[in-house]
């Protein structure tokens, strides 16, 4: 005998969110493999002077790409089959999820300056390196960054000698811009809101996924008793 009533209602909300969580798995895992190998942008992971933090990122989104597929899988197959085990190890999986993430944002919080300092001291060095060898990884490396922030240089001006790297501009905009460590530290400050607000969704979303499947977990067990 299935479930019935509400707990059949979560049932199949169960496996719909799970399907999305699935997709959204195979979307990260998608985009850490393409920017950890894209011709344009793996000069971010290959050079000498490239921090942790974009290896530590890329990395990061692999894995969370990879396990938010497997968990969406444990979740789907746990509701649409009515598995105790399999929903059991979907919340046990959510579980580590939600405690990574909260150690991931208090790691974040307490290391911010110091990421914003690696990234700018990657970036100023990427620019020299460039003006000295004019090599081409080290340009494809610095378009990507100064087209992204729309920036240019090290102090915003196309004197710098890196123009032919930085965004195309009009009237005074072509000689004074915003320079780039400043975009850096601009992007890391006003977007930390912003990421905290997705994290604290994140989180919220996985603590009902975890409360709903011990609902649909336990009225499952409590059918099989009864019958």
């Amino acid at each position: 005998m299935g479930v019935v009533g509400g707990i059949k209602c979560i049932k199949y909300l169960m496996f719909a969110f799970n399907c999305l969580f699935w997709l959204a798995g195979t979307a990260v895992l998608a985009i850490g493999l393409w920017l950890r190998f894209d011709p344009k942008t793996k000069g971010l992971f290959e050079g000498e002077e490239s921090p942790s933090v974009f290896f530590t990122g890329v990395y990061i989104l692999i894995a969370a790409g990879a396990l938010m597929m497997v968990v969406g899988f444990l979740g789907c197959c746990g509701a649409i089959q009515e598995s105790p085990c399999m929903l059991g190890l979907f919340f046990f999986c959510l579980l580590i999820i939600f405690a990574v993430e909260i150690a991931a944002g208090i790691w974040g919080l307490s290391n911010q300056d110091k990421i914003v300092n690696d990234v700018i001291e990657f970036y100023e060095k990427t620019f020299e390196n460039y003006k000295n060898t004019k090599q081409e990884v080290l340009k494809e490396t610095l378009r990507l960054i100064q087209f992204g922030l729309n920036c240019c240089g090290t102090t915003g001006t196309i004197f710098d000698g890196a123009k032919d790297t930085c965004p195309k501009k009009e009237g005074l905009e072509a000689f004074i811009t915003k320079s780039c460590p400043e975009a850096i530290s601009e992007v890391f400050n006003s977007k930390m809101h912003v990421i905290a607000g997705v994290g604290i969704g994140i989180g919220v979303i996985m603590i009902f996924g975890m409360i709903f499947s011990m609902m649909l977990c336990c009225a499952i067990r409590k059918t099989r008793e009864v019958v």
